[in-house]
Order: structure tokens, then sequence, then C-alpha cells
């Protein structure tokens, strides 16, 4: 399966003084997914794990509890791919569609 999440803090600091930075939170949540051991990518909207389905919502749960150490709230968006039997789909959805423009843009030459 794959698991893509966006995860921020939300709401003002967990306690006195100035609030921390969402980078500061996110990067927290990227260590966890780093750590975690499983495949993954992150990109400038969401960090997407590879795995089977304990795993990768532990992670999520994980990345939440470190970000909710920056604030009293935390925002998640996730989207999952749940395709059993399946692996190696980080890359290889990546590779189909890259090959697909390929075919597109091959086609597309061919009819002007």
């Amino acid at each position: 399966m794959l698991i893509a999440f966006s995860v921020s803090p939300s709401g003002g600091p967990a306690g006195e003084g100035a609030p921390d930075s969402v980078a500061a939170a996110v990067a927290d949540a990227v260590l966890v997914v780093r750590s975690s051991g499983l495949p993954h990518r992150t990109d400038s909207m969401f960090t997407t794990v590879e795995g089977e389905w304990e795993e990768c919502m532990d992670v999520v749960r994980r990345a939440c509890e470190a970000v909710g150490r920056h604030g009293p709230r935390v925002s998640l968006v996730l989207k999952a791919d749940i395709r059993p039997g399946h692996s190696g789909e980080l890359t290889g959805k990546v590779d189909r569609l890259e090959a697909a423009v390929e075919r597109a843009q091959g086609e597309a030459g061919r009819g002007q």
C-alpha cells in the first residue's frame, strides 16, 4: 500500500513564547518517516510511504505525535492506495506514467 500524507501543526503554540515554525514541526515528522525503514518520498506537498497497512499507519501516527509536540492541534491529510500483493509502487507508478507520456508524445509527433 501507498499512503501519501501531509501533517502540520494547527493553532497556537503548546506553551508560552514564540510559536514553533511549521518547518521545524514537519521536519520532525519527516525524521519519523526516514527512521521507519519504509520506502518513502517527500515532496513539497506530501510524504508518501510504502508498506503494509499496520506499518504505514504506525508511521503516520508517530509523525502526527511528533508534530503534536509543536502545538495543541495537528492537521492531517491522508490518501491511500490499498493494493494487496503489490510492492515497488512508489517508483513503479511513476515509471508507468513516464512511459505513457513518452508514448503520447510519440503519437502526437506522428499526427502532425
